[in-house]
Protein backbone atom coordinates (compact mmCIF):
# COMPACT_ATOMS: atom_id res chain seq x y z
CA UNK A 1 0.00 0.00 0.00
CA UNK A 2 0.96 3.44 -0.85
CA UNK A 3 -0.05 6.94 -1.93
CA UNK A 4 -0.62 5.98 -5.54
CA UNK A 5 -2.93 2.32 -4.63
CA UNK A 6 -4.66 1.96 -1.07
CA UNK A 7 -5.76 -1.16 0.68
CA UNK A 8 -9.38 -2.29 -0.98
CA UNK A 9 -10.75 -1.21 2.53
CA UNK A 10 -9.38 2.43 2.30
CA UNK A 11 -10.24 2.82 -1.20
CA UNK A 12 -13.21 2.57 0.28
CA UNK A 13 -13.68 4.74 2.54
CA UNK A 14 -12.26 7.37 0.28
CA UNK A 15 -14.55 6.93 -2.56
CA UNK A 16 -17.15 8.41 0.40
CA UNK A 17 -14.83 11.84 0.13
CA UNK A 18 -16.98 14.48 -1.58
CA UNK A 19 -14.44 16.51 -4.22
CA UNK A 20 -13.34 19.79 -2.89
CA UNK A 21 -13.54 18.59 1.16
CA UNK A 22 -11.42 19.42 3.84
CA UNK A 23 -10.61 16.39 5.44
CA UNK A 24 -9.04 15.34 9.12
CA UNK A 25 -8.04 11.50 9.28
CA UNK A 26 -7.59 10.65 12.61
CA UNK A 27 -5.54 7.76 13.60
CA UNK A 28 -3.88 8.56 10.00
CA UNK A 29 -0.87 6.13 10.51
CA UNK A 30 1.44 6.57 7.86
CA UNK A 31 -0.70 9.29 6.16
CA UNK A 32 -1.33 7.06 3.11
CA UNK A 33 -5.17 7.93 2.87
CA UNK A 34 -4.99 11.94 2.94
CA UNK A 35 -1.84 11.79 0.75
CA UNK A 36 -3.49 9.64 -1.88
CA UNK A 37 -6.80 11.91 -1.23
CA UNK A 38 -5.22 15.30 -1.94
CA UNK A 39 -2.65 13.76 -4.76
CA UNK A 40 -5.68 12.47 -6.72
CA UNK A 41 -7.20 16.10 -6.23
CA UNK A 42 -10.48 14.09 -4.08
CA UNK A 43 -9.64 16.52 -1.15
CA UNK A 44 -8.65 20.44 -1.06
CA UNK A 45 -6.44 19.62 1.70
CA UNK A 46 -5.84 17.51 4.82
CA UNK A 47 -5.12 17.18 8.24
CA UNK A 48 -3.42 13.88 9.97
CA UNK A 49 -3.54 13.47 13.13
CA UNK A 50 -2.17 10.42 15.30
CA UNK A 51 -1.91 10.46 19.17
CA UNK A 52 1.21 8.48 19.28
CA UNK A 53 5.00 9.52 18.11
CA UNK A 54 5.93 6.53 15.77
CA UNK A 55 3.30 7.41 13.78
CA UNK A 56 2.65 10.51 13.77
CA UNK A 57 6.67 10.99 12.29
CA UNK A 58 6.32 8.39 10.13
CA UNK A 59 3.01 10.82 8.66
CA UNK A 60 5.34 13.40 8.60
CA UNK A 61 7.60 11.88 6.38
CA UNK A 62 5.39 10.36 4.22
CA UNK A 63 3.83 13.71 3.69
CA UNK A 64 6.98 15.55 2.80
CA UNK A 65 8.00 12.72 0.50
CA UNK A 66 5.07 13.07 -1.68
CA UNK A 67 5.51 16.85 -2.02
CA UNK A 68 2.22 17.85 -0.22
CA UNK A 69 3.00 19.88 2.63
CA UNK A 70 1.40 23.02 1.81
CA UNK A 71 -1.68 20.82 1.78
CA UNK A 72 -1.68 18.37 4.21
CA UNK A 73 -0.96 19.13 8.17
CA UNK A 74 0.16 16.42 10.25
CA UNK A 75 -0.86 16.89 14.24
CA UNK A 76 0.38 15.05 17.13
CA UNK A 77 -2.79 14.48 19.29
CA UNK A 78 -5.45 12.83 20.88
CA UNK A 79 -8.51 12.63 18.92
CA UNK A 80 -10.49 15.34 17.47
CA UNK A 81 -8.27 17.84 19.83
CA UNK A 82 -5.77 18.22 16.33
CA UNK A 83 -8.61 19.95 14.70
CA UNK A 84 -10.36 23.67 15.01
CA UNK A 85 -14.09 23.90 14.50
CA UNK A 86 -15.32 24.78 10.96
CA UNK A 87 -11.85 23.76 9.89
CA UNK A 88 -12.80 20.92 8.52
CA UNK A 89 -15.60 19.71 6.31
CA UNK A 90 -15.32 15.61 6.69
CA UNK A 91 -13.92 13.85 9.63
CA UNK A 92 -12.28 10.31 8.78
CA UNK A 93 -11.66 7.92 11.27
CA UNK A 94 -10.48 4.18 10.60
CA UNK A 95 -9.27 0.72 11.59
CA UNK A 96 -10.67 1.42 15.52
CA UNK A 97 -13.19 -0.50 17.80
CA UNK A 98 -16.58 1.08 17.30
CA UNK A 99 -16.21 1.92 21.35
CA UNK A 100 -13.07 3.81 21.04
CA UNK A 101 -14.56 5.51 17.82
CA UNK A 102 -17.59 7.02 19.25
CA UNK A 103 -15.48 7.98 22.39
CA UNK A 104 -13.31 9.88 19.94
CA UNK A 105 -16.31 11.44 18.85
CA UNK A 106 -18.29 11.86 22.08
CA UNK A 107 -14.68 13.82 23.86
CA UNK A 108 -14.88 16.48 20.74
CA UNK A 109 -18.29 17.30 20.21
CA UNK A 110 -17.30 20.53 20.24
CA UNK A 111 -14.69 20.33 16.96
CA UNK A 112 -17.24 19.25 15.34
CA UNK A 113 -19.20 22.36 14.33
CA UNK A 114 -18.97 23.14 10.18
CA UNK A 115 -18.38 19.42 9.76
CA UNK A 116 -20.89 17.98 7.31
CA UNK A 117 -19.35 14.80 6.84
CA UNK A 118 -18.33 11.54 8.92
CA UNK A 119 -16.96 8.55 7.39
CA UNK A 120 -16.08 5.62 10.03
CA UNK A 121 -14.77 3.09 9.46
CA UNK A 122 -14.51 0.58 12.96
CA UNK A 123 -13.10 -2.95 12.95
CA UNK A 124 -15.67 -4.20 15.51
CA UNK A 125 -18.63 -2.77 17.18
CA UNK A 126 -20.89 -0.61 14.48
CA UNK A 127 -23.73 -1.16 15.94
CA UNK A 128 -22.05 1.38 18.89
CA UNK A 129 -21.59 3.82 16.03
CA UNK A 130 -25.24 3.69 14.30
CA UNK A 131 -26.52 4.14 17.91
CA UNK A 132 -24.17 7.27 18.76
CA UNK A 133 -24.88 8.80 15.32
CA UNK A 134 -28.52 8.53 15.86
CA UNK A 135 -28.34 9.87 19.09
CA UNK A 136 -26.64 13.09 18.31
CA UNK A 137 -28.58 13.60 14.76
CA UNK A 138 -26.16 12.61 12.51
CA UNK A 139 -28.08 10.90 9.40
CA UNK A 140 -26.48 8.14 8.44
CA UNK A 141 -26.61 8.16 4.16
CA UNK A 142 -24.68 5.16 3.19
CA UNK A 143 -22.60 1.80 4.08
CA UNK A 144 -20.49 -0.32 2.46
CA UNK A 145 -18.65 -4.12 4.09
CA UNK A 146 -15.42 -4.96 2.18
CA UNK A 147 -13.67 -8.67 2.76
CA UNK A 148 -10.09 -8.26 2.59
CA UNK A 149 -7.34 -10.56 3.28
CA UNK A 150 -10.52 -12.41 5.43
CA UNK A 151 -11.25 -9.95 6.94
CA UNK A 152 -14.70 -8.61 7.36
CA UNK A 153 -15.04 -4.04 7.47
CA UNK A 154 -17.99 -1.93 7.48
CA UNK A 155 -17.37 1.90 6.21
CA UNK A 156 -20.47 4.10 8.11
CA UNK A 157 -21.08 7.46 6.26
CA UNK A 158 -23.37 10.16 8.10
CA UNK A 159 -24.38 13.41 7.07
CA UNK A 160 -25.92 16.28 9.55
CA UNK A 161 -29.74 15.22 9.28
CA UNK A 162 -32.73 13.40 10.17
CA UNK A 163 -31.08 10.83 12.21
CA UNK A 164 -34.41 8.49 11.78
CA UNK A 165 -34.79 8.27 8.25
CA UNK A 166 -32.58 5.13 7.09
CA UNK A 167 -34.26 2.96 10.17
CA UNK A 168 -37.27 1.04 10.19
CA UNK A 169 -36.79 -1.24 12.51
CA UNK A 170 -33.80 -0.20 15.18
CA UNK A 171 -33.37 -3.49 17.10
CA UNK A 172 -31.91 -5.51 13.59
CA UNK A 173 -30.48 -2.31 11.48
CA UNK A 174 -28.16 -0.97 14.66
CA UNK A 175 -26.86 -4.01 14.74
CA UNK A 176 -26.76 -5.08 10.62
CA UNK A 177 -27.00 -1.59 8.94
CA UNK A 178 -30.24 -0.52 6.95
CA UNK A 179 -28.19 -0.35 3.94
CA UNK A 180 -26.19 -3.16 4.24
CA UNK A 181 -29.64 -5.19 4.77
CA UNK A 182 -30.92 -4.12 1.82
CA UNK A 183 -28.16 -5.71 -0.81
CA UNK A 184 -27.40 -8.59 1.25
CA UNK A 185 -24.10 -9.18 -0.56
CA UNK A 186 -22.15 -12.11 -0.52
CA UNK A 187 -19.30 -10.37 2.00
CA UNK A 188 -22.65 -9.94 4.37
CA UNK A 189 -23.96 -13.10 4.50
CA UNK A 190 -20.20 -14.44 5.16
CA UNK A 191 -19.57 -12.21 7.93
CA UNK A 192 -22.82 -12.89 9.71
CA UNK A 193 -22.64 -16.49 9.46
CA UNK A 194 -19.30 -16.48 11.16
CA UNK A 195 -20.70 -14.52 13.85
CA UNK A 196 -24.06 -16.47 14.64
CA UNK A 197 -21.46 -19.11 14.83
CA UNK A 198 -19.01 -17.77 17.45
CA UNK A 199 -22.00 -16.01 19.36
CA UNK A 200 -23.83 -19.96 19.62
CA UNK A 201 -20.34 -20.89 20.99
CA UNK A 202 -20.64 -18.71 23.65
CA UNK A 203 -23.67 -19.13 24.66
CA UNK A 204 -23.23 -22.61 24.94
CA UNK A 205 -19.99 -21.98 26.85
CA UNK A 206 -22.65 -19.66 29.54
CA UNK A 207 -24.74 -22.22 29.58
CA UNK A 208 -21.97 -23.96 31.91
CA UNK A 209 -21.45 -20.96 34.14
CA UNK A 210 -23.32 -20.16 37.08
CA UNK A 211 -26.46 -18.64 36.64
CA UNK A 212 -26.45 -14.73 37.63
CA UNK A 213 -27.62 -12.11 36.78
CA UNK A 214 -24.68 -11.26 34.78
CA UNK A 215 -24.29 -14.55 32.82
CA UNK A 216 -28.29 -13.95 32.56
CA UNK A 217 -28.06 -10.59 30.91
CA UNK A 218 -25.46 -11.63 28.82
CA UNK A 219 -27.06 -14.72 27.23
CA UNK A 220 -30.00 -12.96 26.65
CA UNK A 221 -28.39 -10.14 24.60
CA UNK A 222 -26.76 -12.97 22.83
CA UNK A 223 -29.92 -14.93 21.99
CA UNK A 224 -31.82 -11.95 20.88
CA UNK A 225 -29.01 -11.09 18.18
CA UNK A 226 -28.89 -14.92 17.40
CA UNK A 227 -32.16 -14.22 16.60
CA UNK A 228 -32.22 -11.07 14.59
CA UNK A 229 -28.92 -12.80 12.30
CA UNK A 230 -30.84 -16.03 11.85
CA UNK A 231 -34.07 -14.44 10.63
CA UNK A 232 -31.68 -12.20 8.00
CA UNK A 233 -30.01 -15.65 6.98
CA UNK A 234 -32.91 -17.70 6.41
Amino acid sequence: MNIEKLSTRLETVTSFIQTGMRIADIGSDHAYLPCYAVNKGIAQSAIAGEVVDGPYQSALQQVKKSGLTNQINVRKGDGLEVISPFEVDCIIIAGMGGALITDILERGMNKLEGVKRLILQPNIGAENIRKWLYDHNWQLVDEKLVEEDGKFYEILVADIGDPTIPYKDFKKEFLLGPFLLKNKNEAFIKKWQLELNQWINILKELEKAGDNYKVSARKDEISKKIAIVMEELG
